[in-house]
């Protein structure tokens, strides 16, 4: 289990100050144990431009892999290492989110188990650790501070040191390819 990560949300009062309307751990967190990727929602918006109104939280709802059409979320995962986590996503019986929602391509053929690619563009920020961002063909080392920018395309994350990596991520809906 990762660390919870702390949610500060502003909004407004009833005479249009500006307030701290939540302040606390992100309540949405997908964590499937140990050797599964840990995704903590932070925010999501339906539409653009997005709506400010309200004090409701949008990421109470079930978990979807790509942002709402029109929308964008914004969460963190954490990877664990990968000698743990593609045995885990590798078993026959292995729920992977980006499978069931029909974002994978084959992964009997794939060089890592967790390709996927959905109708987004993706900003990805390494906050913490070292990762590697896999593409159909060639992969790129990422340390602290590098930022990818994933633009619709299939592809893959590599965590092969012995420490989880942290990266944020802003999902932005995309017009498909």
């Amino acid at each position: 289990m990762s660390k919870p990560i702390r949610r500060i949300v502003t909004g407004h009062n009833a005479q249009g100050k500006s307030i701290f309307i939540m302040d606390g751990p992100a309540p949405r967190v997908m964590d499937r144990g140990t050797a599964s990727t840990v995704v903590t929602e932070l925010w999501e918006t339906d539409s653009s431009p997005a709506s400010n109104e309200g004090s409701a939280d949008p990421t109470l709802h079930d978990f979807h892999l790509p942002p709402p059409k029109n929308g964008t979320k914004f969460r963190i995962i954490s990877y664990p290492p990968d000698k743990d986590r593609v045995a885990a996503l590798r078993q026959p019986d292995t729920h992977h989110d980006a499978r069931s929602e029909g974002y994978v391509r084959d992964l009997k053929n794939a060089r890592h188990p967790g390709f996927h690619k959905t109708d987004s563009i993706d900003y990805a920020i390494v906050l913490s650790g070292e990762i590697y961002a896999l593409m159909d063909e060639g992969e790129v080392l990422m340390k602290a501070g590098d930022v990818l920018i994933q633009r619709g395309t299939s592809h893959a994350w590599s965590n092969r040191t012995d420490e989880p990596c942290f990266v944020a991520f802003v999902l932005i809906d995309a017009k498909p390819l």
